[in-house]
């Protein structure tokens, strides 16, 4: 397991690194689709460049949540990097409804756009970086539970799926259907937009703190533990990697506090051991009901 402090820091390399990547990438599409005056491989070069500006969106999410708990904050900051995918699925929204609007500006003219061999290699070649950020960016996002990166990656592979229909939109125009190169660009505004609209339902359950656990585990769990007679109240939230668990543990009215503040002790340990992320455990100890014993 990493520290907060080389988690975040990792993170925060990740994201600079796949910044400059999406930089490149999204002038590459921009510049050789203005050049050619081909819509989908201006939109795709438009999506890739929101990539970037989501990138600093995430640095700025992750040094926020990077922060420790503090007298205003004692839970931590690690919310406002679910907050910060939250503002990359708007930018998505955004380059969506920008992208539309071109795309039915282009339909009220008989504009055709030019293709080269170039524009394939452009397309290629940037599709084989964006599978190499893509994945990446999910396995340091899995290893580190960071929903920035997850959100991130998962918006990246999206650009695989648009340059594929990018490719799909140049061999049309080659073939004389150019009012495929607008449509393609609708196309690829639904994609990105199902893109923030999945980061957004994944955002809020942790936001509204959603149930992390299946509290049947842990109630199986924490019963199984010598001295424990009954547990009950169980509750769990926040992002993957830091959950919060708390929950009311009952034991023999006659027992020492000592040995009840053992028991509860040997139940935040056990929890911890056994369910992954988990960032501390609140154990409400609490005398049986004699019918429990």
């Amino acid at each position: 397991m990493y520290d907060m402090d080389a988690r975040f820091r990792k993170i925060r390399s990740v994201m600079i690194y796949v910044l400059f990547l999406n930089l490149a990438v999204s002038f590459a599409k921009i510049g050789y689709g203005y050049y050619t005056n081909v819509l989908s491989m201006q939109s795709d070069g438009f999506h890739s460049l929101f990539d970037g500006v989501s990138n600093i969106v995430g640095l700025i999410g992750i040094y926020i949540a990077a922060k420790p708990p503090d007298k205003e904050h004692p839970y931590g900051h690690r919310k406002f990097e679910t907050f910060a995918s939250i503002m990359i699925a708007m930018l998505l929204a955004l380059v969506a409804f920008e992208i539309v609007h071109s795309a039915f500006e282009r339909l009220g003219n008989d504009h055709v756009p030019q293709v080269t061999v170039i524009s394939f290699a452009v397309m290629l070649g940037t599709m084989a970086i964006n599978y190499g950020v893509t994945t990446y960016e999910r396995r340091v996002g899995e290893e580190m539970s960071s929903e920035v990166l997850l959100a991130d990656s998962a918006h990246t592979k999206s650009d695989i799926y648009v340059s594929i229909s990018v490719i799909i939109g140049l061999i049309a125009i080659t073939l004389g259907y150019p009012v495929i190169d607008p449509l393609i660009s609708i196309l690829i505004a639904l994609v990105i937009l199902r893109a923030g609209a999945e980061i957004i339902f994944r955002s809020i359950s942790i936001l509204c703190d959603e149930s992390r656990i299946d509290t049947d585990d842990i109630e199986q769990l924490v019963c199984s533990i010598e001295g424990v007679v009954d547990c009950h109240n169980i509750r769990t939230r926040g992002p993957p990697g830091s959950v919060y668990v708390d929950l009311h543990v009952e034991v023999d009215p006659e027992m020492s506090t000592y040995k009840s503040h053992t028991i509860s002790h040997i139940v935040q340990y056990r929890i911890k051991e056994n369910f992954d992320g988990i960032e501390d455990v609140l154990v409400h100890i609490e005398p049986a009901h004699t019918r429990s014993i």
